[in-house]
């Protein structure tokens, strides 16, 4: 197991999915956290999973593209804690699954405004007190497959991950030299509250045979091996990966669409 034992952490979108996954995979790992959602039901169940297996959390109902919320949890982080060590970015929405011209400035800017504008707070507040206590620090932002290539999701969601990937690569060169790392990870298909519908509709149609088919593992994930990565780039083990976007998916982006057998 990655340690983490009494590092301070700020995990969004810690309900449900990669979130949950992660707060418990990190409090498990020692880590004090501070876990956050808009959905306060679902955040209260897994600070309870938390508390079960005698891990430390804090939660905090409220919005991850509310920079006042984002604020305030940095700063209670390390009036706690002393400190903030990292920052799980991971808020995310899919928007609606509507073609392009059917869409409204005020939906795309929605989810620009969770999946992109969540993260850059999350460094835009967290760095400046990892820097203050002359420390390193880690900040793990959620991307997605999306964001590297057209094909994976609608196209606001896409736009905000590749948002999300270029962010990450800006923010670790203009904190070079303060030992901050800024790393995305790019989840492929990960059965998750997002995508369970189309978890559910594969397995209610007999086609479940079907799910990650295009990926060389011929399968989709689980947000506990999503959460397995956020613990390793929060960690010190990760010591000398910054500025990267990690894909997650069983190897979809490693190759361009081919019909099977057709190639040597």
């Amino acid at each position: 197991m990655t340690d983490l034992k009494d590092k301070s952490v700020v995990i969004t979108g810690a309900a449900s999915g990669i979130g949950r996954a992660s707060a418990l995979l990190f409090a498990k790992a020692g880590a004090r956290l501070l876990i956050s959602d808009l959905n306060a039901e679902g955040l209260e169940q897994t600070q309870e999973l938390i508390s079960e297996q005698d891990g430390q959390a804090i939660a905090v109902v409220g919005d991850a593209s509310d920079e006042a919320l984002v604020k305030s949890l940095v700063e209670r982080a390390c009036e706690i804690n002393g400190t903030i060590d990292a920052f799980f970015a991971n808020a995310g929405i899919i928007g609606e699954m509507a073609p392009l011209a059917d869409l409204s400035v005020e939906q795309f800017l929605r989810v620009l405004q969770v999946n992109l504008i969540g993260p850059f707070l999350a460094i835009k507040h967290s760095a400046p007190q990892m820097l203050a206590r002359g420390q390193r620090g880690s900040i793990v932002c959620t991307a997605s497959v999306a964001g590297i290539r057209s094909g994976a999701g609608p196209t606001p969601y896409s736009a905000s991950k590749a948002g999300v990937i270029n962010l990450v690569q800006t923010s670790a060169n203009q904190l070079s030299g303060t030992g901050i790392r800024v790393n995305a990870i790019c989840p492929g298909l990960i059965e998750t509250g997002m995508t369970q519908p189309v978890f559910d509709h594969a397995r209610a149609s007999g086609k479940a045979h079907k799910l990650g088919q295009l990926n060389p593992l011929k399968r989709g994930g689980v947000a506990s091996e999503i959460a397995e990565v956020a613990l390793f780039l929060a960690s010190d083990r990760s010591s000398y990966i910054n500025g990267q976007a990690i894909a997650v998916d069983g190897g979809l982006t490693s190759s361009l669409p081919f019909v099977p057998g057709r190639l040597a």
